[in-house]
């Protein structure tokens, strides 16, 4: 797997470094409030859990994938729910975990979607953030790291289904992709 990969961006270190700055934050942002960290699947699994395992805070787990691809590559902003909130939000400070955002489209909507479920506030957490390719106006709260619009794969970005195992985020080789009629994105489920 590590020879399909043609530069390592972020390391494990840099990662779980920023994850601990992060989460310190947050924490003290969130100090005495009821809180509900919501992982947006898959792609943010395994950010979602370094981050909790970080914070010094209760709060509530819970999770929801949505989609807004249909059968392109490209998101056409409609929001598809494939699994929902097990909680009840209601007068609940929501932190929403996503491992990147790119166009925007998906994490506006699933905002505004808690919003009118009676969310008391709702915050993004990102640990890449794509700015060059946001398509709607979005910035999330807390930020990882600014990345350049490349092919990302690793700490839980894919492509087809696999590289999400990596401990690092890396750049995938072009022959891995190209041919395959793939834009130059990570895995559908988690661009953003």
């Amino acid at each position: 797997m590590d020879g399909d990969i043609k530069e390592v961006v972020l390391t494990e270190g840099q990662i779980q470094r920023r994850v601990s700055e992060i989460a310190d934050q947050i924490a003290h942002d969130y100090e005495n409030k009821d809180v509900v960290m919501v992982c947006v699947m898959n792609g943010a699994a395994i950010f979602y859990i370094d981050l909790m395992m970080d914070l010094d805070i209760p709060l509530e787990m819970n999770f929801v994938r949505v989609s807004s691809y249909g059968t392109g590559t490209k998101s056409t902003g409609n929001v598809r729910m494939l699994y929902d909130l097990e909680a009840d939000i209601t007068d609940k400070h929501v932190l929403l975990v996503e491992d990147i955002i790119d166009s925007g489209h998906t994490l506006t909507a699933l905002t505004e979607m808690l919003k009118k479920r009676g969310a008391a506030s709702v915050k993004c957490c990102c640990l890449l953030d794509k700015k060059e390719r946001r398509e709607v106006p979005l910035k999330a709260d807390y930020v990882g790291f600014d990345v350049p619009d490349e092919f990302l794969v690793g700490y839980g970005l894919d492509y087809a289904g696999k590289y999400r195992n990596l401990r690092y985020v890396g750049t995938l080789k072009p022959e891995i992709y190209e041919g395959a009629g793939q834009e130059s994105r990570a895995g559908e489920d988690n661009r953003i």
